[in-house]
């Protein structure tokens, strides 16, 4: 992850964590090194001894709730699957110290090691089913990811990306036709089996651990919706893409995993469908999201993505002429004007 320049207030904010941290025993006295910064306003601190290591999170709260980040903490734990455990927390100020996961994220092992992916994959995804399974007795606990949401994310493709970034402009016939689009999406959405969704897994996510991998960071969002959302995140990753054989493949495979588990579920065909329309709507809100990023919050970094994510949708065409009016657009006006950047 991106990490951030300190600033006036970040350093104000970092001496008040070492403050926190000097009356917690386990890590006093140990200098908090930057680990990383997330696309949010949180930052983490790695605090390492002869024996141990510890992450510290800043989270101002003014700016982020930590509340959600520590209630699913103890969601994850209970169902014995490897996310950071928070040791100390003061949501007033926005500090966490939790164990740590290391430094080793999927993102940077695919890429330094390619023929690794078979592996990390295949325990993502088994991570995966187990966090769908064990995951029921939570998954009513959590926020619904329902109609209203599901618009919103959508609306970040148009606003930010295409309105705000591209300078493009809906005719009232190109207005029309991205509703329907939209609630096809919401359909397909709301359609499906709804189970525990961590809303973020991927590659970026991930940590390789040595045992119980992966390790899963970036849950705080985590809500009630769609059985393909994380599956989607995970093998259409907006950082890293494979073959769409090897996606598919991929996907097949998590399906049988899912027909031991789960009750009722879709036939293969609709899962696909399912899948395959599930990754349109994380896409347009991704590329959306990261305009947003640029624009607003000042962070240009995500905007090589936008290509790659979009790209995804464009391979769907041949198989859903709902997404030609989609198409068309990402392909006459987004991606050209995007590359003239590049």
């Amino acid at each position: 992850m991106p990490i951030r320049q300190p600033s006036v207030e970040n350093d104000r904010r970092r001496a008040q964590l070492v403050d926190w941290l000097s009356n917690i025993e386990i890590v006093a006295g140990i200098d908090p090194v930057v680990a990383s910064a997330d696309a949010s306003f949180r930052r983490y601190f790695r605090l390492q001894s002869a024996d141990n290591s510890f992450i510290a999170m800043d989270a101002p709260p003014t700016q982020e709730d930590s509340a959600p980040f520590l209630r699913v903490a103890t969601y994850l734990e209970s169902m014995q699957l490897n996310a950071p455990r928070v040791i100390e927390a003061d949501l007033d100020l926005g500090f966490m110290l939790l164990t740590d996961l290391g430094d080793r994220p999927y993102l940077d092992v695919l890429n330094q090691t390619p023929s690794c992916a078979n592996q990390l994959y295949g325990d993502a995804m088994a991570t995966l089913a187990q966090m769908q399974r064990r995951g029921t007795a939570y998954q009513a606990l959590l926020p619904p990811y329902d109609e209203k949401l599901l618009r919103f994310e959508l609306s970040l493709f148009h606003d930010w990306l295409c309105e705000k970034h591209l300078g493009l402009r809906f005719s009232e016939q190109d207005e029309t036709a991205w509703q329907v689009l939209c609630d096809e999406l919401v359909a397909n959405a709301l359609d499906q089996p709804q189970v525990f969704v961590h809303r973020d897994y991927h590659s970026r996510n991930l940590m390789q651990t040595g045992q119980d991998n992966p390790g899963i960071l970036d849950f705080q969002d985590a809500v009630e919706g769609p059985y393909t959302y994380d599956i989607a995140s995970l093998l259409k990753d907006c950082y890293v893409r494979w073959p769409a054989g090897q996606v598919r493949n991929w996907a097949l495979d998590f399906y049988g995993q899912l027909q031991a588990a789960m009750q009722a579920l879709p036939d293969v065909d609709t899962f696909l469908k399912h899948f395959e329309l599930m990754g349109v709507q994380r896409h347009l809100k991704a590329a959306g999201i990261f305009s947003r990023l640029n624009h607003r919050d000042g962070k240009p970094g995500y905007m090589a993505d936008i290509p790659r994510t979009l790209e995804y949708i464009v391979e769907l065409a041949p198989r859903y002429e709902q997404l030609d009016f989609l198409v068309a657009l990402i392909n006459e006006r987004c991606l050209p004007e995007l590359e003239v950047e590049t």
